[in-house]
């Protein structure tokens, strides 16, 4: 079994973060582990608040797995501060970690900030040169770059200047545009599109998360990136189909749908 970390926020309603990475690396069938570095009080319609893990407590974490376990990927979620992107890089570049997928989130579902726009530089000087694959979703990207993205060619535009910063693959989610939920994957010379029907619903509280977890747990099991990026997108948007009417506002994704109805197909092995 493939061994596969996640470094990110905890959310206490189960959909997203932590939370949310664990139940895709399970559905995956590889063994996830967490580094906690906010713990975060919300739910489906709002975020209560957030509280800080502090830098040796992050660091002990990460030493904690890495001393005994192997890891094959590691996914990054939220990182509220410069203090933690740089405790999270010193582990990132002590343990010579591989196959790292970084979500840069900033805002919950519900519109609070997780993470202050203002901090997008410090997240492109210490973590993003780090990244083996960026997943922003449109207005990350459009923080990250300073340009506005309305179009699946702007996106793409968007995707080159995010790759100059370092990452060694750039995936531009789309599901914010209208049409279509077309993602794009840049590797620095090819663009890859990625399109899935459009579902209409409200409960996709968690999908980022899920969304780069899978990619995560895909590359763990040796997939090759576009192929990682191509199946996480199935997963995902089937997550979204059959997403659970939990709670009174955004519910969460059903990770597990496929699981319960086919079974682990694809375990690595």
């Amino acid at each position: 079994m493939k061994h596969v970390l996640t470094i990110a926020g905890s959310d206490c309603s189960g959909g997203a973060g932590i939370q949310a990475d664990l139940k895709t690396f399970a559905a995956h069938g590889v063994y996830g582990m967490s580094v906690i570095v906010s713990v975060v009080a919300e739910n489906t319609t709002r975020v209560i608040g957030a509280q800080e893990i502090t830098s040796r407590m992050i660091a002990s974490q990460c030493e904690s797995v890495f001393e005994d376990i192997a890891v094959h990927a590691v996914k990054i979620g939220m990182l509220p501060s410069e203090r933690v992107m740089k405790t999270v890089a010193s582990q990132l570049k002590k343990w010579k970690c591989r196959n790292v997928v970084v979500d840069p989130v900033m805002i919950a579902k519900n519109g609070f900030p997780l993470m202050d726009s203002s901090l997008g530089k410090s997240l492109i000087d210490h973590i993003l040169p780090l990244a083996d694959v960026l997943t922003p979703n449109i207005p990350e990207a459009q923080i990250l770059t300073g340009m506005s993205i309305s179009s699946v060619e702007d996106m793409e535009k968007a995707a080159r200047i995010l790759h100059g910063y370092g990452p060694r693959y750039v995936l531009v989610k789309g599901g914010h545009l209208t049409g279509d939920a077309v993602d794009l994957l840049f590797d620095g010379r090819q663009v890859r599109l990625y399109s899935e029907k459009r579902i209409d619903t409200k409960n996709t509280h968690g999908t980022g998360c899920t969304y780069s977890s899978a990619i995560g747990a895909n590359l763990a099991l040796g997939k090759p990136y576009d192929q990682a990026v191509a199946d996480a997108k199935k997963y995902v948007t089937g997550a979204i189909a059959h997403a659970q009417d939990i709670g009174k506002g955004c519910g969460p994704t059903h990770h597990f749908y496929d699981l319960y109805q086919n079974g682990l197909t694809d375990n690595g092995e």
